[in-house]
């Protein structure tokens, strides 16, 4: 057993991306049946940097201490890949909200963890709305 807070936020980052792809690609599989392109494109648009940002800034206020503070330790790691067509701001705040997702994940928080995507993507609906 390793104690969560001994892993790195990149590697929290690592894991939170994973489950949160796996997340967005079960919601939109869920939308119904239509060509896997479709699916991918509705995907990308939700797990894209860009996304997660807004995503974490809409869910600042329901963060706790200990959230924030894992979601802070993400969002200054160093990161050696550079943002892909993304600003820097936007990735560095992803990898945070990746990092929150995998420390959640990792302690088994399931609950919260679905709680919180979900409120960010209340929040990202609302925006286009």
């Amino acid at each position: 057993e390793v104690d969560i807070k001994e892993y790195s936020p990149l590697a929290l980052a690592y894991i939170g991306d994973a489950i949160y792809e796996l997340i967005i690609r079960s919601l939109v599989l869920n939308e119904g049946n239509r060509q896997v392109q479709k699916m991918h494109k509705r995907t990308s648009s939700m797990v894209q940097a860009s996304a997660q940002a807004r995503i974490i800034t809409a869910l600042n206020d329901r963060l706790t201490e200990e959230e924030h503070a894992v979601y802070k330790r993400g969002r200054n790691a160093k990161s050696m890949s550079p943002a892909k067509n993304q600003s820097v701001s936007d990735y560095h705040k992803a990898t945070g909200f990746e990092a929150l997702m995998g420390y959640l994940y990792l302690k088994k928080e399931w609950k919260r963890m679905l709680e919180l995507i979900k409120a960010g993507l209340d929040a990202l609906e609302n925006e286009v709305s």
